[in-house]
């Protein structure tokens, strides 16, 4: 579909999002223009100009900002929202910094809280001559496109944690995400997203390999971007680790934009009231609800480990890792809290990480031991 808004519209990374983003604003008839992967260059403007004791967030967002308006776009798009976390303050700041920095790119801005309406709103502004059908037909694209690549990246957990040489799933994960940009429909979607799939199942592996099985929540943006959690998906499948997360884009869409009634069971959100309430009793603002009730779904379901990934300075992320000693009274399970900024080493963290793995390993054994006994 040839352009009809010729504006070039950018947005942060943040996981695999931009493909879903890239294939809407193809529907709406806009170009997207994707910047550079977050890198170490991102990473060094973001800090270059953000207030020093802001979080690791807020300085990749405006470093993707700045690669992208560095490359022609003339729309920088955000998300925003109200609450304590500072991601209600990242548009106005980050819009400030950019005229200051002699930008005159205009400012797109998204309210999370708005839902549906929020995402109409949006699109509205992205492309004032797009009818109602091009919108509908964006965002209908947006959750088609979420919903795949989280179900893609389930599949590509199980083979990393069980793969016989490091690295093959996630080729085949990466050849499969270049088939789903260049899928232009939803039918070129499923059979794209099949075909990875296939790839990924492809990879050797070895069936008996003692995997664990491992929960990460915490903040979103550091839970599902590679980049600012130190890969830390590929890093415990390559310790016999299957990861899996229920603070997802996927997630979010279920209880931010699908009307109720296409809604299938529990959502994360609701599930997170329910299973938090012994220990914290309202949502404090960014994803502190869902990391407590995310602790005790771990639980309930026997998994080995859960890790806790938040950035520097998060007020809702500190909260929740106080709460998690109390919850060792009624939670039998290794939690791990990994605090992420432009400062974390990689060889610390991932001694970490190995540590852990072993205190899951012993732990299982001894539950294992301790069954056979009993038995």
């Amino acid at each position: 579909m040839a352009p009809e808004f010729k504006a070039k519209i950018a947005f942060p990374h943040m996981g695999t999002v931009s493909y879903a983003w890239r294939a809407a604003l193809r529907k709406l008839g806009v170009t997207a223009y994707i910047p550079p992967y977050t890198n170490k260059r991102t990473l060094s403007l973001g800090t270059k100009y953000a207030p020093e004791s802001i979080c690791l967030p807020y300085k990749l967002i405006l470093g993707n900002f700045i690669e992208a308006i560095e490359g022609g776009a003339d729309y920088v798009s955000m998300i925003t929202s109200p609450g304590i976390c500072r991601l209600g303050e990242y548009g106005q700041l980050i819009e400030t910094v950019l005229k200051d920095l002699g930008y005159q790119d205009k400012y797109l801005e998204m309210s999370l809280y708005d839902g549906f309406k929020g995402m109409y709103d949006y699109l509205s502004k992205a492309n004032p001559k797009a009818d109602v059908f091009k919108k509908m037909s964006a965002i209908y694209a947006v959750v088609k496109y979420v919903f795949a690549l989280d179900r893609i990246n389930s599949v590509l957990s199980y083979y990393r944690a069980r793969e016989l040489k490091p690295g093959t799933a996630e080729k085949a994960f990466n050849r499969g995400l270049d088939l789903i940009d260049k899928s232009s429909s939803i039918k070129e979607l499923k059979k794209a997203e099949a075909e990875t799939i296939k790839m990924i199942k492809d990879t050797p592996i070895d069936e008996k390999r003692d995997v664990l099985y491992v929960d990460i929540t915490g903040e979103i943006y550091i839970v599902l971007d590679d980049f600012s959690n130190q890969n830390l998906n590929r890093e415990l499948g390559r310790m016999g680790v299957q990861t899996r997360t229920s603070l997802t884009v996927s997630s979010f869409l279920k209880d931010a934009i699908i009307p109720k009634w296409l809604k299938k069971g529990e959502t994360h959100l609701e599930r997170a009231f329910r299973l938090a309430k012994p220990y914290l009793m309202r949502d404090i603002g960014g994803d502190s609800l869902e990391s407590v009730s995310d602790v005790a779904f771990a639980n309930e379901r026997g998994i080995d480990g859960i890790i806790h990934i938040s950035p520097f300075t998060c007020m809702p992320e500190i909260v929740s890792q106080n709460i998690f000693p109390k919850m060792r009274e009624n939670c039998d399970i290794p939690i791990l809290t990994l605090i992420m900024d432009e400062q974390t080493g990689k060889a610390g963290y991932i001694t970490r990480l190995e540590a852990f793995t072993d205190l899951m390993r012993r732990k299982k054994r001894k539950k294992e031991k301790d069954k056979i006994q009993h038995d």
